[in-house]
């Protein structure tokens, strides 16, 4: 008997803090619930694995995602898995979960693509495929961009709104030094940003002896802060407030 008492009074009081929660949760206006959160999606250069916090790239997704702990989805991959990346984005937006993309779950699309090398090559095949799907990209970020065989990365889609370039022009291994806008009345690009390593070199101490030997100066633009923050403000600005700003005020 005193077994049920206690269960009984656990229902009740489980009742009542569901009863005080409730009015909060309507609050929510019901289209932002449906709405997909912004996608981040990166992509590593050469043969690096998407959770080798030693790289930038890397580092910079594990930053977004503990600024953004809601409303946005960060996530890295090797430049080879494009097509998982692309699968997983089209996951994101089905909000319906029927295996098909309406029109509006396609225009509610939000989504930032960047990449380093190879991977910055995969930033603008991944934009090329979600054009073809009329999906929208709010920009592409492409850091000391090599193309692959058979890629383009130098002409930007027109789905893009906003895309920009960072690149180094020396070495064996250098970025591409300029993109251009498919259609320039629907993409902006921001600019093609050159930085010299050749008097002005970036100790990357935790990087491979042999990328800081046989790529010196791709792996400085890698891991220049000078560059990786201009990347990390500009994804920002497409972002909500993040929880430290909130935390702030």
């Amino acid at each position: 008997m005193e077994i049920l008492i206690q269960t009984l009074l656990l229902v009740c009081a489980s009742l009542f803090v569901l009863g005080q929660n409730s009015p909060e949760r309507q609050l929510t206006p019901t289209h932002n619930s449906s709405r997909p959160p912004v996608i981040v999606i990166g992509f590593v250069g050469g043969f690096v694995r998407h959770d080798n916090m030693v790289h930038t790239g890397v580092q910079l997704a594990a930053h977004l995602r503990e600024a953004y702990p809601s409303g946005v989805y960060v996530e890295v991959f090797e430049n080879r898995r494009r097509e998982i990346a692309h699968r997983k984005i089209l996951s994101i937006l089905d909000a319906h979960h029927d295996g098909r993309l309406s029109d509006q779950e396609k225009q509610n699309a939000r989504i930032i693509i960047y990449g380093i090398s190879w991977g910055a090559s995969e930033t603008v095949v991944l934009a090329r495929e979600l054009e073809k799907e009329n999906i929208p990209v709010l920009l592409t970020i492409q850091v000391d961009s090599v193309a692959k065989i058979r890629q383009d990365d130098g002409i930007i889609p027109a789905n893009v709104r906003e895309a920009v370039n960072f690149y180094q022009p020396n070495g064996v291994l250098h970025g591409r030094p300029e993109i251009r806008a498919a259609d320039g009345t629907r993409t902006k690009i921001l600019g093609n940003f050159g930085f010299e390593y050749k008097s002005k070199s970036i100790r990357c101490d935790k990087y491979p002896w042999y990328d800081r030997v046989f790529a010196k100066y791709h792996t400085e633009i890698e891991c220049d802060p000078t560059v990786w923050n201009r990347v990390e403000s500009l994804i920002r600005s497409k972002l909500p407030p993040a929880r430290e700003d909130k935390l702030a005020r």
